[in-house]
């Protein structure tokens, strides 16, 4: 018997029951969850000695649908129509691996233009992007719009009018107070904007979406989508031109793959969110098992690259001509330094005693 509270508790019922109420299928419960599945996806990776997204890409097609839950979406997408997305996809799978494999996955930056960056900073940042081969940019806007359109300006000026600006808002905005701010901000050519109000919001994902197209403008979410659910009704309501998956924030690799699937079936661009600790070393996994397996294509598809922390992880990422190219060492990639834990845990890890005797001072 355990204690809930003064209460015993002898039912599992009540236990589940307390857990419904930080989920189900979001919040803590599946934050936590797809922390567990994407270990066992390491290990399952692993002990087949293959990169995860090998380890996708050599799957039966009947044994990776086995591990994706198709409840609540089969109005959209049954596993039969699945099924034959994946058969559809063993045509030309070889020559796109090697494609792969030679050329890599394109990439996006995010790390030259973030708000509170000075004009010299992001003029530096961007002239190195430039050197390094960078063709896809994407700038944080929403703060200011008189700010926003003169930084726009300056970076459409230095990556000139043939590359690819994206814009993101993360989240600042009402639905009417976005579409009158892009429509100020579409003289820049923006691929999409991000994140243009609540990620909860579909209606309003889905009224602006409608509005912006005349102007060229699509939307891009789902770096905060709770589930598969989530992303089913964006894709109905037509309220999103990007797709933006998460390798932590879903379900793990089970449930992004059904998300994957359904934005095939939609014919909607997938481009990853990778914007957080190690998500880079995670989502090229299944990004690159994306355009091998399910999509087939590059057009409007891309993956966004952020340029830190990346020293703390035992098989970093690999960027080679604005590219991720795909991961060698079998596994998800996300095993960090035994160093880099040590030093970070909580809280007799080396940075934390810092931190704490900082502020004790």
């Amino acid at each position: 018997m355990q204690r809930m509270g003064s209460r015993a508790v002898d039912s599992p019922s009540l236990w589940e029951k307390a857990l419904k109420l930080i989920g189900p299928e979001k919040g803590a419960v599946h934050l936590a969850t797809a922390a567990v599945l994407n270990a066992v996806w390491d290990l399952w990776a692993k002990q087949e000695g293959k990169p995860l997204w090998k380890l996708l890409v050599d799957m039966d097609p009947r044994t990776l649908l086995s591990c994706i839950d198709f409840r609540y979406i089969t109005d959209v997408l049954t596993e039969e129509e699945a099924y034959e997305i994946l058969q559809k996809g063993q045509v030309g799978k070889k020559e796109r691996e090697e494609q792969m494999r030679t050329q890599g996955y394109p990439a996006y930056t995010t790390s030259c233009a973030w708000l509170g960056y000075p004009d010299a900073t992001l003029t530096q940042l961007c002239s190195e992007a430039l050197k390094d081969g960078w063709t896809r940019f994407k700038v944080k806007v929403g703060a200011d719009l008189q700010d926003d359109i003169r930084r726009c300006r300056l970076i459409r000026h230095m990556i000139g009018p043939e590359k690819t600006l994206m814009m993101d808002a993360n989240q600042r905005w009402d639905v009417p107070e976005a579409v009158e701010w892009m429509a100020k901000l579409a003289e820049f050519k923006p691929l999409w904007i991000e994140e243009p109000t609540s990620p909860d919001d579909i209606l309003g994902h889905a009224a602006i979406s409608k509005a912006l197209a005349p102007l060229g403008v699509g939307v891009a979410t789902g770096e905060q989508c709770h589930n598969r659910v989530i992303f089913k009704q964006l894709l109905q309501a037509k309220a999103l031109q990007f797709l933006q998956i998460d390798s932590c924030r879903l379900g793990s690799v089970n449930e992004n793959l059904s998300v994957l699937l359904m934005a095939k079936k939609f014919g909607i661009p997938v481009c990853p969110h990778a914007g957080g600790v190690g998500l880079c070393e995670l989502v090229q996994h299944l990004i690159i098992f994306d355009f091998i397996s399910v999509s087939a294509s590059l057009k409007d598809r891309m993956c966004e690259y952020v340029d830190h922390l990346h020293e703390h992880f035992k098989y970093p990422v690999v960027i080679r001509k604005a590219c991720y190219m795909p991961p060698q060492d079998a596994g998800y990639s996300t095993e960090m330094k035994e160093e880099s834990v040590r030093q970070h845990q909580y809280p007799d890890g080396e940075v934390w005693k810092e931190l704490l005797a900082a502020q004790g001072n």
